[in-house]
């Protein structure tokens, strides 16, 4: 059970339901010209009234609509990036709606054009509240200390130490950090006097590491919030991917676990996402790799012997292997050809350095995004050693998840420095955590972030890009 949501700031969602609905609706009044003496499939006086008739269909549809695509359920932590997406979606929603409107009742004539005018006027007009809002609740948050939560941390992991840095550093969410409390932390309050705290401070919200709890101590912070009507929510161990991927069936009384159907691989989200990757894919190969394959094979001949092109085996979609293609940055008189580059290592030619530097050698990888093999954006490949290597350091369930979609040409884990060599578990562990995020959480926006990013990496040189 969830208690205390945001006070004066619940009116918010009410008001812009009825601020959307009247948008359309006034509108609406000055854009159409119904006509509707004559319906065809319906006689009834409230018919007979055209503003009537379509405030009702634009109640219900509008309301139907929203509550499927979650259109209203923006929280503090709701990124801008997120509020867009969720605009297009509705808009899409949207046109759907008012054409349907026309096709039900065939007797009203509305122009395309004019329904297109008010479309994007609508949601001009809406988008605008809605950005405008989000962005008001923030400077409220921050300058007049409205709409906050007054919360307490209970541990100092490391996910309770990066929860800290980020109610501190981020203002505008809202958050009052009142207390941190832990057993194994001399420099903080101890957890008997959590209890104490959260019947005295009015506190809203218990944030609980749970790698430091035992069960029986985490049922008594249940109870206790409970009790004093907060919220409670839990910080997972650092090392554990907690996700909506896995799904439990029972048989009989034996639980088991499959994956969920995921949103990227539907058919309609799987169609925009291959339309982009073959637009962007010809895009590169007709105007940026018809001039630079004969460039570079001049310049990697007479640097070094060998081919211009590098093949190696990488693991696909469902753990499928496909050959992925790369300029050739490595002596080829060297050993060791499925390994990693390491920093300084003497494998790489000159030439290479300065190609892997601006990662110029992936490039030929667009053909295999135009082949179907990977996608512009999505986890990166393992070479075949690699995958069955980092398999046993992460979760079976998190690995075989990762391998559902195509791999991708540059990824989320890629642009937050997850890439290259990896020197330690921790990161594989991240980088599979990012992975799992896009999977879950992908957006044609998210994909154009994500190119953005790897633009804008590779113009300034990526660290890790050796």
């Amino acid at each position: 059970m969830k208690f205390k949501q945001g006070r004066y700031s619940a009116y918010l969602r009410p008001f812009l339901i009825l601020f959307d609905i009247g948008t359309i609706n006034l509108l609406a009044l000055y854009f159409f010209n119904f006509n509707v003496s004559q319906l065809h499939f319906f006689s009834s006086p409230i018919l007979n009234n055209k503003h009537l008739l379509f405030l009702i269909y634009t109640v219900f549809t509008w309301s139907f609509s929203t509550f499927f695509i979650k259109f209203y359920k923006v929280y503090r932590f709701t990124s801008l990036l997120n509020i867009l997406t969720l605009l297009i979606k509705q808009f899409i929603a949207f046109l759907l709606i008012i054409f349907s409107f026309i096709g039900i009742f065939r007797s009203i004539n509305i122009n395309s054009i004019e329904i297109f005018k008010f479309s994007f006027i609508c949601f001009g007009l809406i988008g605008l509240m809605k950005i405008l809002s989000y962005y008001l609740l923030k400077k409220y948050r921050i300058y007049l200390n409205g709409n906050v939560r007054r919360i307490i941390i209970v541990g100092t992991s490391k996910g309770a130490q990066r929860l800290k840095e980020l109610v501190s550093s981020k203002k505008d969410l809202g958050y009052n950090l009142v207390e941190i409390f832990s057993d194994y932390d001399t420099n903080v309050r101890s957890l008997e006097d959590s209890f104490q705290c959260i019947e005295e401070e009015n506190i809203d919200e218990i944030y609980c590491a749970m790698e430091e709890l035992t069960e029986a101590q985490i049922n008594e912070f249940v109870k206790v919030a409970s009790l004093n009507n907060c919220n409670i929510k839990f910080i997972p161990e650092s090392k554990m991917l907690f996700t909506k991927r896995m799904e439990t069936e029972y048989y009989n009384y034996l639980p088991i676990l499959s994956i969920q159907e995921i949103a990227l691989n539907q058919d309609i989200n799987f169609f925009v996402k291959r339309l982009f990757d073959i637009i962007f894919s010809l895009f590169v190969i007709i105007f940026i790799l018809s001039w630079i394959i004969p460039v570079l094979f001049l310049i990697i001949k007479i640097n070094s012997r060998g081919p211009l092109f590098y093949k190696h085996l990488r693991n696909g979609i469902n753990y499928e292997v496909f050959t992925c293609y790369k300029f050739r940055t490595l002596k080829t008189n060297t050993g060791a050809q499925n390994e990693y580059v390491k920093r300084d290592d003497d494998r790489v030619t000159s030439v290479g350095r300065f190609l892997r530097k601006y990662s110029i050698d992936e490039l030929p990888q667009f053909y295999n995004v135009l082949f179907g093999d990977m996608s512009v954006v999505g986890p990166r490949p393992h070479m075949e050693y690699y995958t069955d290597k980092y398999s046993q350091v992460i979760d079976k369930y998190s690995f075989i998840y990762r391998h559902s979609v195509k791999p991708g040409l540059t990824g989320l884990a890629q642009v937050k420095g997850y890439r290259g060599e990896i020197k330690s578990k921790e990161d594989i562990i991240n980088r599979v955590k990012y992975d799992i995020f896009y999977i879950e959480n992908w957006s044609i926006l998210l994909d154009i972030k994500i190119i953005v990013l790897t633009i804008i990496n590779i113009i300034k040189g990526e660290e890790k890009a050796y």
